[in-house]
């Protein structure tokens, strides 16, 4: 690695956030650190922009934000959308027709919010409890607003969106919905979690995000710095200059990433901001 790094885009579940979903000290100290260097630290995060834990939202010096995916860039400062890449409601139409076809919790974001069914809602055990800890499930409960109907829902708002996610119950099922969702012509599939789904419109990318952001802020892709563990991250570790993959990542993650770090309850990230960045 030749240049310094001027950037440092962070995934936040399975990386910065530990499984309870908060921020250890020491990774809140080294954020500071990092910023006081002047370093654009930043989340790059499938989550909306509501999703986002309030004290990373209002983290001093953490001005940008990476959301859905890369589907929005926003400045903090002034709530301005730096960039925009949004599903149509009739694409979003598509992909639930066949999303509602498996034993799915269905959500989609709009506007920097999620939202999702109320009868799903309540079973939430069912859709993240073979797979995930309560505070996967305590952070959905409380960021999605549960309405009657997503489709009726959406095509209510009639605008277009972020991003939508389903959440399967059986893996199976999830590997035959992710090849029916790849043959759905203007889509980006991913997903960040073992057992769900997230689909973007074409071109949406982290790592695309961050070189956009690093274009307006003049910073190259060589002095950016990405940090994540699963799938939807993989593209940002690829395209920075410096990838950096959790010790608890999925292992096409490691094997895209220059560096393997620590896991996420070992304050991986930071230990590798502060080996790279800091030192």
């Amino acid at each position: 690695m030749n240049k310094k790094i001027k950037m440092i885009g962070l995934d936040l579940d399975g990386t910065l956030l530990r499984e309870d979903k908060t921020l250890s000290p020491y990774t809140k100290s080294i954020l500071e650190k990092a910023i006081e260097k002047g370093i654009v630290v930043l989340a790059a995060t499938g989550r909306p922009l509501g999703g986002i834990p309030k004290e990373l939202r209002e983290f001093p010096g953490m001005r940008y934000v990476i959301s859905s995916n890369g589907a929005r860039i926003i400045d903090q400062k002034d709530g301005h959308v730096l960039y925009e890449n949004l599903i149509s409601v009739e694409r979003a139409m598509r992909i639930l027709d066949i999303l509602e076809t498996y034993d799915t919790e269905r959500e989609f974001f709009l506007e920097g919010q999620g939202y999702a069914e109320i009868d799903k809602m309540k079973e939430l055990d069912r859709y993240f409890g073979r797979f995930h800890n309560e505070a996967m499930i305590e952070y959905i409960r409380t960021t999605r607003i549960p309405v009657d109907d997503v489709r009726e829902t959406l095509e209510k708002k009639g605008r277009p969106l972020d991003k939508v996610q389903g959440v399967f119950a059986s893996l199976e099922e999830k590997e035959k919905a992710w090849e029916e969702l790849l043959r759905l012509p203007g889509v980006m599939v991913t997903g960040a979690l073992v057992n769900n789904i997230e689909v973007c419109a074409a071109g949406v990318d982290k790592g695309l995000g961050l070189i956009r952001l690093g274009e307006i802020l003049g910073i190259e892709k060589e002095e950016i710095m990405a940090c994540g563990d699963g799938k939807n991250d993989i593209g940002m570790i690829k395209m920075s200059g410096l990838g950096v993959a959790m010790g608890n990542g999925m292992e096409e993650v490691k094997a895209a990433a220059d560096y393997v770090t620590l896991s996420n309850e070992e304050d991986g990230a930071a230990k590798a901001i502060e080996k790279f960045v800091l030192s």
